[in-house]
């Protein structure tokens, strides 16, 4: 008698582990992303074009460089960390 499919196997260890990194990778990259395009792209690559533009007086361009890339850069660890949160309750890794 031909052996019928039961319900999938659980995922071994190794392959959660994997799985958990992968996601963990991607979302480390996006952020990364978003850092490269605003630190240098914005705040070095695109302050001329910026610069036609004020904010509260100063040119845009100059405040992306030095305010506007600060406020970013704490959005993305706080974005890391919901994250992280988020997908360590997935995997059931999560220090609650």
């Amino acid at each position: 008698m031909p052996e019928t499919d039961g319900p999938p196997r659980a995922e071994t260890h190794v392959s959660r582990r994997r799985r958990y990194w992968g996601i963990n990778l991607l979302i480390v990259g996006a952020l990364l992303l978003v850092w490269a395009g605003v630190s240098l792209g914005l705040g070095i690559l695109g302050v001329d074009w910026l610069n036609q533009f004020k904010v509260g007086g100063a040119p845009l361009g100059f405040w992306i460089a030095q305010q506007g890339a600060i406020y970013v850069f704490v959005v993305l660890i706080l974005v890391y960390v919901l994250a992280m949160s988020r997908l360590d309750k997935r995997f059931g890794v999560d220090e609650e």
